[in-house]
């Protein structure tokens, strides 16, 4: 159930004037959350669950060099899960007086008693520890409207002295949630993120970059202006050429949007219903030599709560070692299935995915992007992919494109544009053909969701047809 919440909660203005820019103090937060288990014990409910998240954000948008939005929000919503008799069921609000929690988890109830009997599920954990982490960046949270639109501005001047049109966007915000339940489990988590997007655009040709921080300072807008602004100028007159194999230089984004599609691949769930690319290939050399990959929520260049959606704490997962595929990531349920300890990778329940590891860190080398063109006779430099597509989910071929920035290399150098081009390539294969990789870094693209990623130099990428673009 959803209904609206109180006005003293809630604030938001599409100009982005002055509004409540602090979070909730964690003693309210788990006030709410107590509250709601008591009012669930007086209804006799003797399993309840409640989740609170809470979000202040602003996003400042620009396009033909000026800006045209600002917008603010601070929202909380309220979700209450109940279990009764081998059922279960969630239900959310954003209104905390206690009439409007006590309706939800009323719905909750109602819902459940609609469900049939699942004489697997789990009852909820009961206490848990949990390491910290230090993700809340007071310089981040203080960011204003202000702030952002010096940045733009200094974007949108650069592409006025280049004779390019500057769209994207500069947001920030700060979010918290809090986790609690009838059996004793309390778990609270806040942080910062700061996103800068911008597309510079010259005559019919455009490039891009992004980046994501938790830590606002660690984001320099007018450098990513600047990169765009450049690659912008060589990306017109684009040459066409041949579809066929190419050695490729993929950067960061280009990356991160292709390997983000393993994710779901490394989930007990996804294995046990066959839905996995590395079913039959557990401890067997899949990938090539050079590449590992952990799942690591503390890895200092990620976000995210050090908790699962059942309350469990996340551990590192070591889920391939030198090309080897050599553990999974469980939930409550799926570990007592299998016979493991759960590993904090759980969504919240009820859901159809069981879990997924969310903070995947790839190992990566020391090669910089010049010295992998400098090592090129003939290849292609990447600026990121977009429109990726699963064709066949057990050898992982995905199609796309290439967007905003394709480049020739030709011995060792950057020689011009090239248009876009179609690609269908095996995931598992790519990562079998890296040959270079450089520094893994916090990569954002637009396909799929952060993480730490290196760029790759990769032989034999296959491009099956050039794009109309």
């Amino acid at each position: 159930m959803k209904a609206q919440h109180k006005s003293s909660q809630v604030r938001s203005t599409a100009r982005g004037a002055a509004f409540e820019r602090q979070l909730t103090g964690e003693r309210e937060l788990r006030g709410i959350v107590d509250t709601v288990l008591r009012l669930a014990k007086s209804i006799g409910v003797r399993e309840t669950e409640v989740h609170v998240e809470e979000t202040i954000s602003a996003l400042t948008r620009f396009a033909n060099n000026a800006i045209h939005q600002n917008v603010a929000e601070h929202t909380l919503n309220v979700s209450v899960r109940t279990l009764v008799d081998h059922r279960t069921a969630r239900a959310t609000t954003n209104r905390i007086d206690e009439d409007s929690l006590r309706a939800a988890i009323e719905a909750s109830l109602s819902l459940a008693h609609s469900q049939p009997k699942n004489p697997q599920l789990l009852p909820m954990p009961g206490k848990q520890r949990y390491r910290g982490v230090s993700r809340f960046i007071k310089q981040t949270a203080a960011v204003t409207p202000a702030d952002r639109a010096r940045a733009v501005r200094g974007a949108c001047d650069l592409a006025v002295r280049k004779g390019q049109t500057a769209a994207g966007i500069f947001s920030s915000a700060q979010t918290q949630s809090v986790a609690g339940n009838s059996r004793g489990l309390f778990a609270a988590y806040r942080d910062t993120q700061a996103v800068f997007s911008i597309t510079m655009q010259e005559s019919s040709a455009a490039s891009w970059a992004k980046e994501n921080a938790a830590n606002v300072s660690h984001i320099d807008p007018q450098t990513l202006a600047e990169r765009a602004s450049d690659k912008a100028r060589r990306a017109t007159e684009a040459r066409e050429l041949a579809p066929g194999r190419y050695t490729v230089i993929l950067e960061p984004a280009a990356v991160l949007d292709l390997v983000g599609f393993l994710f779901y691949d490394f989930a007990a769930t996804a294995l046990e219903d066959k839905r996995s690319c590395f079913n039959e290939r557990m401890g067997k050399q899949v990938l090539g030599r050079n590449i590992s990959i952990v799942d690591d929520v503390y890895h200092p260049l990620q976000i995210g709560a050090p908790y699962d959606g059942e309350g469990i704490p996340r551990q590192r997962v070591q889920l391939v070692d030198r090309g080897v595929p050599t553990n999974l990531v469980y939930s409550r349920a799926s570990a007592k299935v299998a016979k493991k300890k759960p590993t904090g990778h759980g969504f919240p329940l009820p859901n159809e995915y069981g879990e997924a590891p969310v903070n995947l860190v790839f190992g990566g080398g020391k090669s910089s992007l010049e010295e992998m063109t400098a090592s090129t006779e003939r290849g292609l430099l990447v600026t990121r992919l977009w429109y990726i597509r699963e064709v066949d989910p057990y050898e992982k071929v995905m199609t796309g494109m290439t967007r905003d920035g394709l480049f020739l290399v030709e011995k060792g150098r950057v020689t011009s544009a090239v248009r876009n081009f179609r690609f269908n390539q095996s995931i598992l294969e790519m990562l079998r053909n890296v040959e270079m990789m450089g520094p893994a870094v916090r990569a954002t693209g637009e396909e799929s969701f952060e993480m730490v990623v290196p760029a790759m130099k990769i032989r034999g990428f296959h491009f099956s047809e050039v794009t109309k673009f």
